[in-house]
């Protein structure tokens, strides 16, 4: 027990094997967690968290849910702080892991699929898969792990974007021209050329967001290409980088969306430092990697491609002052939503809550008020 976790809060490490992959050399199991529940008591109603590639063990929000009587299963699939190798379908047959342990072993009734940030598109992939089968398999091994998934009663969107390929093009410097080099630039689309903004034109603007699409459209085309041309080799993957993905111009244009965000900021910061530094979003990927997360053309990471088939009732938060998921993401994830009880609602705070005080203490009112009234 740590001063992390409030009195009457307990938390029970959870190990479990992978229908994918093989225990760890050192005794781990691929798929670990932790959760948290009230002390000496088993929740009806207990919440899973997961994300691509982010540790979601030790999530803010747990100590709090089980403070308010829920139990809280932060989860994490073999891909955490390995998002270079993420394969969608894999993640997907491990996050049932989870759910499964839920109910099997900790005696859940109702489980509550909670996306938070990157994981409201694979969480929202998650229960399609469970119900209508919306993820591709890449083996005959992934297609049974993933053939029969136990779906969510309950989904939250909290500060969710719409999907991988979506917010790293959202995120990429559209004058970018040549990925090998971090400083190559075209001078016509350079965001921080205080020449072009802020604020930003809707000619600048439209411009700039179709050099996004075309950029990932274009390492998407060279992604194929590579793979068709190691077929003749020994090899058949390979690591490669991107550079330059803090140039979302929302984040250096607050009349943009506007909303309670810090203006030119982001979560690393200055953009301009961090977009020109060497900590982001896609950085490093394989390139079957990159066909299965980033690509717009290829990736099923797209919450639009699943969110028709969340028909269970559903809840969408979001953080007004969030300098990366913005009001934009919260209407798209409600208006893709099949469910008919669905509801949105705006929290100050940024994206994680951390300020101003009280504020998680506030979302996991809103989420328990929401679960009591759905039991």
């Amino acid at each position: 027990m740590t001063s992390t976790v409030p009195a009457g809060v307990e938390r029970d490490f959870v190990s479990a094997v992978s229908p994918l992959a093989p225990r760890a050399g050192a005794g781990g199991h691929p798929c670990q967690g932790l959760y948290h529940h009230p002390a000496g008591f088993r929740p009806r109603v207990a919440v899973v968290a997961a994300h691509y590639d982010v540790d979601f063990a030790e999530h803010y929000l747990a100590p709090y849910l089980a403070a308010r009587g829920y139990g809280f299963l932060g989860w994490n699939t073999r891909f955490r702080g390995n998002g270079m190798h993420f394969l969608l379908d894999h993640a997907v047959a491990e996050i049932g892991v989870g759910v499964r342990w839920l109910r099997e072993e900790a005696g859940v009734e109702q489980v509550v699929l909670l996306g938070n940030s990157g994981g409201g598109s694979l969480m929202a992939a998650y229960q399609a898969q469970a119900v209508a089968g919306t993820v591709t398999s890449s083996s005959l091994a992934a297609a049974d792990a993933i053939g029969d998934l136990p779906p969510g009663d309950l989904f939250v969107s909290l500060a969710a974007h719409t999907g991988r390929p979506e917010v790293l093009t959202a995120w990429m410097d559209a004058s970018v021209i040549d990925e090998t080099d971090p400083a190559a630039c075209d001078p016509s689309l350079d965001p921080y050329d205080p020449a072009h903004g802020p604020p930003f034109d809707e000619e600048f603007q439209a411009r700039y967001r179709q050099a996004q699409r075309a950029r990932n459209h274009r390492v998407t085309a060279w992604v194929k290409a590579e793979l068709g041309r190691l077929r003749s080799t020994r090899a058949d993957d390979r690591l490669f980088t991107l550079y330059r993905t803090w140039a979302d111009l929302r984040m250096i244009d607050p009349s943009i969306e506007p909303s309670e965000r810090r203006p030119t900021w982001c979560y690393r910061g200055d953009p301009q430092a961090a977009n020109y530094g060497v900590h982001g979003i896609a950085m490093v990927s394989t390139l079957r990697s990159w066909l299965s997360m980033w690509s717009l053309e290829t990736s099923e990471c797209q919450a639009a491609r699943h969110l028709p088939h969340v028909t269970v009732p559903s809840l969408v938060i979001q953080a007004r002052g969030d300098t990366g998921v913005f009001p934009g993401d919260a209407r798209a994830m409600l208006e893709g939503l099949g469910a008919d009880d669905r509801r949105v609602v705006s929290l100050t705070g940024d994206h994680y809550f951390l300020s101003p005080g009280g504020a998680r203490d506030e979302v996991a009112d809103v989420i328990a008020e929401w679960l009591g009234a759905r039991r």
